[in-house]
């Protein structure tokens, strides 16, 4: 069909929108126009060809969004899906966008482009779902935006259950991921490729040019569970996790751009399995430890399982630059279980400046299967080194850039003429005799995806709502202040000495409590029975200031408690400069499901009391699920206090997250 006989359809909702879809021809354009988007289910399966796509575009993107229950699945092939945007609602079970109809109905050479998906969460955070899931062959996810999902689940899921996706050529690239908030349990990858059990299949799935803006869901950034993938050209911002290698071989992580910039838990790069190289890639101030180590080159399991731990064997390390990042972690995760050191490793031509560290690596077992060769490391560096790694003088100009003298280098011929005679398939890489990253025009290059990836229209919107002050004088004014200014961010100055509370109280906002009193105030509440006086919802936080509170007429199970629900966004408490006295019962229970960004507890005093401060031991499961990713309690007094300060239960063996950071 030529350009000329191509049709343009215009839709205003999702009906009309599918019926679209099943006359269109190839080259035909599909216009969404404002109209009604709110809880639909959305299946295009038309056929357009490589000459002629068929597109489906936003006439206005920005304009018109889908809310509600809402979903889009693709079956077809030579389909672009353009300007979408999902906000203000949630898919369900499903995956926010599918790339099949049915089992049998995959999408293959179909396009998402230029779309958005901001806080499209579930409504409990441990209701589990994809936002985007990707089945078929040649497709494309590209200059997309994808931010705060909360929610467990991954959010881009490449699936090879069968043959009809395996070997998939998919292009995932110029895509913004940002702000995944930590989610205090596993399955919060931002990209996952396969699973274990698929691991021994090739995906060939390419993951270019994205952006990954503080992707802290848990310690797997990118999570690959296959064969044969492309990690390349890639800025990595600020991420506390890593790229894992965790299945499948020869896999390649090439050309990214890893800034940590000092924050915990930035890392770098996981090696497990066979074949898998990392080459020409820049560290920055990555500060991760253990499994988020900048580099970790792991222990294997003897005759693991595919789920577990496969033994390294024929990885390569070259060309990389770190600077002032955290030891490398060699042999990580040495157990009776993981027993099987690395076998084959080469480790060559990298730069390695750190003057912050006493040791620039950890060996946590034998190394005889690793063969290091022209590595240099700055002159600065105390530790006795393995052959392989010398110290010089290593001139850094700027923070993302080193300098070596030429007549410094070492020869490593030997070892590239050997890598190169026994990987074949792997000719189109060029292995350079000279150390390091190649250049500081690269840096540039890949520090300006912060500006080029994601969509063209979209904006995230602001949600720093001015601080309102209110006085307050009694319990009754407290409450009805409250009911008055739901979602937003409040300080409430108690001006009475007595606040008599007759029922339990939903804190739904961003709540700071003080008062300029320097007698305490007292809170009496006769609510024997009730679990709570405060209960702190989610997505909100409390805050003491400043304030003396006298608890002796609090009679409830505790004196506040977070959200019961299991809602998705996670709470927040603080106090500073406070006295509690005669807290008699528990003075803060996180309850199970409920996850707290932070607790930070300064400059505060507890006095006269005997009931548990701080109760977070609900989370009993094997899972290792937790109440808090940040608990921190500095410079407090006790006096005359007699019940426990902390009762908190991390349960599980689960290795992918890094709280509670106590």
């Amino acid at each position: 069909m030529t350009q000329l006989q191509a049709k343009t359809w215009t839709v205003n909702n999702a009906a009309a929108l599918m019926q679209a879809d099943k006359a269109a021809l190839p080259g035909d354009l599909i216009l969404l126009q404002n109209g009604d988007w709110k809880n639909v289910t959305i299946q295009l399966n038309a056929k357009g060809t490589a000459e002629a796509p068929i597109t489906y575009r936003v006439e206005k993107a920005g304009t018109l969004w889908f809310g509600g229950q809402s979903s889009l699945s693709i079956g077809g092939s030579w389909l672009v899906v353009d300007g979408w945007y999902f906000k203000d609602g949630y898919a369900g079970k499903k995956a926010v966008i599918s790339f099949r109809t049915s089992k049998t109905q995959l999408a293959n050479h179909c396009r998402l482009t230029n779309t958005v998906i901001d806080g499209f969460n579930n409504l409990k955070r441990m209701d589990e779902n994809y936002w985007v899931e990707l089945h078929g062959r040649n497709n494309r996810v590209d200059h997309c935006q994808f931010r705060d999902k909360q929610n467990m689940g991954v959010l881009l899921a490449v699936i090879l259950e069968n043959d009809l996706s395996r070997q998939n050529f998919h292009s995932i690239d110029h895509n913004h991921f940002g702000y995944r908030i930590p989610l205090a349990s596993n399955t919060g990858e931002t990209i996952r490729v396969g699973v274990s059990q698929h691991c021994e299949f090739n995906s060939n799935t390419q993951i270019t040019d994205n952006y990954f803006d503080n992707c802290d869901g848990e310690t797997e950034i990118i999570s690959i569970k296959s064969g044969a993938n492309i990690i390349r050209g890639n800025l990595f911002k600020e991420c506390q996790g890593s790229v894992v290698l965790r299945h499948g071989n020869k896999n390649l992580v090439i050309d990214n751009l890893f800034l940590g910039n000092g924050k915990i838990g930035t890392g770098g790069v996981r090696i497990i399995n066979e074949g898998n190289w990392v080459l020409n890639n820049f560290f920055y101030r990555c500060r991760g430890e253990g499994f988020r180590a900048p580099l970790c080159i792991m222990n294997g399991v003897p005759n693991s399982p595919a789920f577990r731990y496969l033994p390294v064997k024929d990885a390569l390390v070259a060309n990389n630059s770190f600077v002032d990042c955290a030891p490398l972690g060699f042999c990580e995760g040495s157990d009776t279980e993981r027993s099987q050191p690395p076998v084959n490793v080469l480790m060559i031509n990298n730069l390695i400046h750190n003057q912050s560290d006493k040791s620039i690596y950890w060996a946590f077992d034998k190394t005889n299967g690793f063969h290091f060769a022209g590595n240099l490391v700055n002159n600065q560096q105390k530790q006795t080194l393995f052959p392989g790694f010398s110290k010089t003088v290593l001139v850094k100009p700027a923070k993302d850039s080193i300098t070596v003298n030429k007549s410094i280098y070492k020869n490593t011929q030997y070892w590239l003429d050997s890598i190169s005679k026994t990987n074949p398939e792997r000719t189109e890489l060029v292995l350079r005799n000279k150390p390091g990253f190649s250049s500081t025009a690269l840096v540039a290059s890949l520090k300006s995806l912060e500006n080029e990836t994601g969509s063209n229209w979209f904006k995230p919107q602001s949600n720093s709502a001015s601080l309102l002050k209110i006085d307050c004088p009694d319990a009754a004014s407290l409450i009805k202040i409250l009911q008055k200014y739901p979602d937003s961010n409040l300080s409430i100055n108690l001006t009475g000495k007595q606040y008599q509370f007759d029922a339990p109280i939903s804190i739904n906002q961003h709540l700071e409590i003080t008062s300029q009193q320097t007698t305490p105030v007292q809170f009496t509440f006769n609510g024997t029975g009730n679990a709570f006086l405060f209960q702190i919802m989610s997505g909100y936080s409390l805050k003491l200031k400043k304030l003396s509170l006298d608890l002796a007429n609090m009679h409830a199970n505790s004196f506040i408690a977070t959200d019961s629900s299991g809602g998705v966004k996670h709470i927040g408490f603080g106090m500073q400069q406070t006295t509690i006295s005669n807290s008699l019962t528990v003075f803060f229970d996180a309850t199970k499901t409920s996850v707290a960004d932070s607790i930070i507890i300064t400059q505060s005093i507890f006095q006269k009391g005997n009931g548990i401060l701080f109760k977070m031991n609900q989370e009993l499961g094997k899972k290792g699920y937790y109440n808090v990713e940040q608990l921190t309690i500095t410079n407090n007094q006790f006096n005359n206090y007699h019940g426990q300060v902390l009762d908190l239960v991390r349960t599980g063996n689960d290795e992918s997250t890094m709280g509670p950071i106590v």
